[in-house]
């Protein structure tokens, strides 16, 4: 059975940091490119990071470059997010997911998306 476990989000103020963490499990981790999105309500998931299967490459919407760093390690099956400088326009639901193949690309997939987890609540107060 194939899991995707985020954590690692809460109630922080504006100027603040979090890390994200997906843990994956039921699939060869190293065999697939893994991405974040987010989903504001009411709207549809939005793009955030991708890194291919090894992390040779990444990926960033406009609105994150600079504040956050995606990345991860395969002896762990687990991808991270790093996300500095954290502002109200962050908050949303952030999603970890799979992708089919091992490369990563700078946009939403959702024919190439494989699994999801299950999300994890990011609140940024000014």
């Amino acid at each position: 059975q194939v899991q995707l476990v985020e954590s690692g989000g809460g109630l922080v103020q504006a100027g603040d940091s979090l890390r994200l963490s997906c843990t994956v499990s039921g699939l060869t981790f190293s065999d697939h490119a893994m991405d974040w999105v987010r989903r504001f309500p009411g709207k549809e998931h939005e793009f955030v990071s991708s890194i291919n299967w090894e992390g040779g490459t990444k990926y960033y919407a406009d609105s994150v470059k600079g504040r956050f760093t995606i990345s991860r390690d395969n002896s762990k099956n687990t991808v991270f997010l790093q996300m500095n400088g954290l502002e109200p326009e962050d908050t949303a639901t952030y999603y970890c997911v799979s992708r089919r193949r091992r490369y990563s690309g700078n946009y939403v997939s959702p024919s190439d998306y494989a699994f999801w987890g299950q999300g994890t609540q990011v609140t940024v107060s000014s």
